[in-house]
């Protein structure tokens, strides 16, 4: 496939970052015939396979699995120990394909994606250079993702501490570990070394996954201090050190101070637009990279920027959403095909406005989508919420005695239709995709009457938001 083409380039599309996003992205246009090739300087698949979300809900489900049990007579007594963390360690190596990429490597020839291993830099307009070599192409698809922020915390770097990366990836356990950050994945791995045997402190200068309805952060920290985590919420680190024997040790702004043999930092990430050659293109890469609907970098004609590279919805599922849609605009747009680039068209990405759904894999899980009550509100929309007892749904307490959780919806009254959903409880990540297609197909809320949920089902609490709302006259 190499070779320069009948337009005077080596490719058609060069994509720079080969995990899931630019794999999509590279795939989808491929399919419609166009000259592909991805740019990878580390492992093909990306971080989420091998460093994210693979690993770390490996991590995580074996604890899920146990606490499942223990809420249910009969089954708790069947339980004979705690999780074995060597064999949960040994089964998340597995899903990260023991961090070899042979795999994904096979699947790009066999869909005729040419693989350049190196680091990719734009070097002008259609030109990537990798290594001593540039490269030419009539597009370019930057898929490099984000990286980890570290917080300015006197000590903090020099400590060493783990990110997400060095957490995923252990092949130890450590006898005490705090956590920096009460977002999603501070608050996942918090559960998950609690279950494989570590004593775990997560400090947070705010609550837990501010970004969610209120409640679903309450119900976390609570199931968080059950199972023996220390949550410290509002407080503030102002010193990090590590010692001679190798103990990190956190004081924060009222003296308190904490120690363990290793610190995770979650406190959020950022675009991964440095070095990347921007400059040479006469964009600045600390001001970040507006992009259209169809992922079209504002200004040019050739350049891309899908997922989490954009800043527009930081979720692997959404960036293979926005790379779906940019694969086929590219393609489009090189073969001079008509392109359907409005709402909720076939080239466009539409969702990131109003229909993210996300999961946060705690134990009460958290599925939302949409606009949060305050969101909503903010933007200026007319619209009433309804909340609804999780525990008071016959299907929802089969799955544990003493069900705990709760679910809320917010409608736009201006347009009768949902614009925002959120459940909390053991279970309930496989709601929120209902909610994602009532969101999306902009359902009435007086049409959702005729859906009616299956008896015995966690998904009776859509009748009981329903009732809580009122039925139209």
């Amino acid at each position: 496939m190499t070779g320069t083409g009948e337009h005077g380039t080596d490719y058609d599309l060069i994509v720079v970052g080969a995990g899931p996003v630019g794999e999509n992205v590279a795939d989808y246009a491929a399919r419609r015939g166009v000259r592909v090739a991805i740019v990878e300087s580390e492992l093909v698949g990306g971080e989420c396979s091998y460093w994210a979300c693979m690993p770390s809900k490996a991590l995580l489900r074996s604890g899920h699995a146990v606490r499942a049990a223990r809420r249910l007579a009969g089954a708790r007594e069947a339980l004979g120990g705690p999780v074995d963390a060597a064999a949960v360690l040994a089964r998340r190596s597995s899903f990260a394909s023991h961090w070899k990429d042979d795999g994904q490597v096979d699947w790009l020839a066999s869909a005729g994606i040419d693989l350049i291993r190196g680091r990719g830099r734009v070097s002008g307009p259609g030109k990537v250079r990798v290594g001593d070599r540039v490269h030419t192409a009539r597009a370019v698809a930057l898929a490099t993702g984000s990286v980890p922020v570290l917080p300015p915390i006197p000590g903090l770097a020099a400590a060493k501490p783990w990110g997400t990366r060095e957490a995923t990836s252990t092949d130890r356990v450590p006898p005490r570990l705090v956590i920096i950050g009460g977002g999603v994945a501070g608050t996942e791995l918090a559960f998950a070394f609690s279950s494989l045997g570590s004593r775990v402190t997560l400090l947070s200068n705010a609550g837990l996954l501010p970004r969610e309805e209120p409640f679903a952060g309450e119900h976390v920290a609570a199931s968080l201090a059950g199972e023996g985590v220390d949550v410290r919420l509002g407080v503030t680190p102002v010193r990090v050190d590590r010692d001679a024997d190798g103990i990190a040790s956190v004081v924060l702004d009222d003296g308190t101070a904490f120690a363990a043999e290793e610190l995770l930092v979650s406190t959020g990430r950022r675009p991964n637009t440095g070095d990347l050659g921007l400059e040479a293109v006469g964009l600045d890469p600390a001001a970040g990279v507006a992009v259209d609907d169809t992922m079209l970098v504002d200004g040019t004609d050739w350049l891309y920027a899908v997922g989490d590279v954009n800043g527009r919805a930081l979720l692997t599922h959404q960036g293979k959403y926005q790379a779906r849609a940019a694969g086929e605009a590219i393609a489009a747009r090189l073969r001079a095909t008509p392109l359907a680039d409005g709402p909720w068209g076939a080239h466009a990405a539409t969702a990131d406005h109003l229909a993210v759904p996300r999961v946060v894999f705690s134990d009460p899980e958290v599925a939302a989508v949409g606009l949060s009550e305050a969101d909503a509100r903010d933007r200026g929309l007319d619209v009433r919420a309804v909340e609804y007892d999780l525990g008071s749904v016959a299907g929802a307490v089969l799955h544990a005695d003493g069900y705990t959780g709760r679910a809320k919806i917010v409608v736009d009254e201006g347009r009768g239709v949902l614009v925002g959903a959120t459940f909390v409880g053991q279970d309930v990540a496989e709601l929120v995709h209902a909610a994602t297609v009532a969101i999306v197909g902009e359902v009435a809320v007086d049409r959702l009457w005729h859906a009616v949920p299956a008896y015995p089902t966690t998904s009776e609490v859509w009748l009981r938001l329903l009732e809580e709302y009122g039925r139209p006259a």
